[in-house]
């Protein structure tokens, strides 16, 4: 059973956990381990890998990376710590904001690299914004998923450099 079939849900890129919290917590309650100690081993052990389940599903929904992620390795898209290749032209960008946060001492200059961030993510979500948004299981191409694949990797690289600049 995947998450999105633990929690009765349409796959999808982008999750609102708003209405999954009360489903988490109404599963939470029914496959909570201590509800079963009065049970055979079998059951107890499968309640218990359940309840871990619901809870590690949880939390992927809760990050929309991780959710990305989750999708892209259920649909043989993305292998765990798999190396991916970005393209050179981002790479650069990415070094030139590096080189800029070793002389970012001054406020000012961190600011500017914050707002240099902040856009390089813009650019590099919006020709998957609708993908993510609006992804339908079966419409949606592999082609499409690649794109997002690579969106993903992205990310990844901006999200470190981010956490450098609010050091």
């Amino acid at each position: 059973m995947n998450y999105f079939e633990l929690f009765d849900i349409p796959v999808q890129l982008k999750v609102d956990i708003n209405p999954l919290h009360k489903k988490f917590f109404e599963l939470s309650r029914k496959y909570h381990p201590d509800y079963f100690t009065n049970a055979d081993e079998h059951t107890q052990a499968e309640a218990l890998e359940r309840s871990a389940l619901l809870n590690k599903a949880y939390k992927t929904f809760k990050d929309p990376d991780e959710t990305i992620r989750y999708v892209l390795q259920q649909k043989g898209l993305l292998e765990e710590e798999e190396k991916y290749e970005l393209p050179p032209d981002f790479l650069m960008e990415i070094l030139d904001i590096n080189e800029q946060l070793m002389d970012a001492d001054d406020p000012e200059v961190r600011n500017t690299i914050k707002s240099s961030i902040d856009n390089l993510q813009s650019d590099i979500y919006a020709p998957v914004k609708k993908m993510v948004e609006h992804y339908q299981e079966g419409i949606t191409s592999e082609k499409e998923l690649l794109q997002v694949k690579e969106y993903y990797f992205k990310k990844k690289y901006i999200d470190r450099i981010r956490k450098e600049v609010a050091l």
